[in-house]
């Protein structure tokens, strides 16, 4: 669903990557099916991509808002990713002045890495390299500028996006021209790799936590009580309630970390003055926190639920 083209020279760099992204929802074989036709380019206008998907009963997600390309100054970083079933893998491309390393990566773990020192490297599937190869033999000269190169990728960026709808009309293109020898353009992307993957294992992880604390509050969410007993009353000041916690009820905090448990007293508060009796029974209606006898409004800031 992609096509990064990279062009690394003795006087620079130039590297355009389109945008779209494509998500296929439905049955694995169908969709198999459908990324055959359209990675062979046997589907060839967004209208023959979305017909083929109804027939074979696929929902699509189609956007061309995303970044396959950077910019980190010294260094051009391409990436198009492919999604397995349990882990994204990554197929990177990292250039500069007289030097690029190709990287392939599972995870944030480096699985591949292939060096070169002058190239045209592209990346995508089957149709769009293809195209791509044709239209830049078509178009290329023997001598040639950065801003030359930049203007032909434009071309071919635009022809291969008439051609499939795997690619996005929309694209981006970064020109560099940092000057370095081989040696120096080496280790300048060995360390601009080595930071750049440190960075993903620091997303991965922040992405690992963020999941696991969906996960957690989702499996938490279950256990708060809309609907049963949750105490009786203690002890009733003014608008303040102390109320002991029923057998099989605690008390949580927005962390989810209990602060009391069946037996321990709470502080709630009373809505409107009401008069209340030591041993009323506090309950949740309908999801409302009240006093049964007169159903008079209670609040909290605490976060009533289920104990295990």
């Amino acid at each position: 669903m992609s096509l990064i083209m990279t062009y690394v020279g003795s006087k620079g760099c130039v590297m355009a990557g389109d945008k779209r992204s494509i998500g296929f929802l439905g049955d694995k074989n169908q969709r198999e099916v459908l990324e055959e036709d359209l990675y062979s380019g046997k589907i060839q206008t967004t209208d023959e991509l979305l017909k083929r998907a109804d027939e074979l009963d696929i929902n699509l997600k189609i956007t061309d808002n995303g970044e396959k390309i950077r910019n980190l100054g010294e260094v051009l970083v391409g990436e198009v990713k492919v999604r397995a079933t349990h882990e994204t893998k990554r197929k990177r491309i990292y250039a500069t002045t007289n030097g690029f390393h190709q990287v392939e990566l599972t995870g944030s773990q480096i699985n591949k890495m292939q060096s070169g020192k002058s190239s045209i490297v592209i990346f995508g599937n089957k149709i769009t390299k293809e195209i791509a190869n044709k239209r830049l033999k078509k178009y290329w000269k023997s001598k040639i500028s950065l801003v030359e190169v930049g203007e032909i990728f434009q071309k071919v960026m635009e022809d291969v996006a008439q051609a499939t709808p795997s690619v996005s009309p929309e694209y981006d293109i970064f020109i560099i021209h940092p000057q370095l020898e081989h040696k120096q353009a080496m280790e300048l992307l060995r360390t601009t790799i080595l930071s750049d993957v440190k960075e993903l294992e620091k997303w991965r992880e922040k992405l690992r936590q963020e999941m696991l604390a969906k996960s957690r509050d989702i499996q938490m969410a279950s256990k708060i009580i809309t609907q049963g007993e949750v105490g009786r009353v203690k002890k009733a000041e003014g608008d303040k309630v102390e109320v002991i916690l029923s057998e099989g009820v605690e008390a949580l905090n927005m962390d989810w970390e209990v602060l009391a448990r069946a037996g321990d007293s709470v502080i709630m508060k009373l809505e409107q003055a009401s008069p209340l009796n030591i041993g009323d029974l506090v309950v949740i209606e309908d999801e409302n926190l009240c006093v049964k006898k007169n159903k008079a409004a209670l609040s909290c800031d605490i976060i009533l639920c289920k104990a295990d």
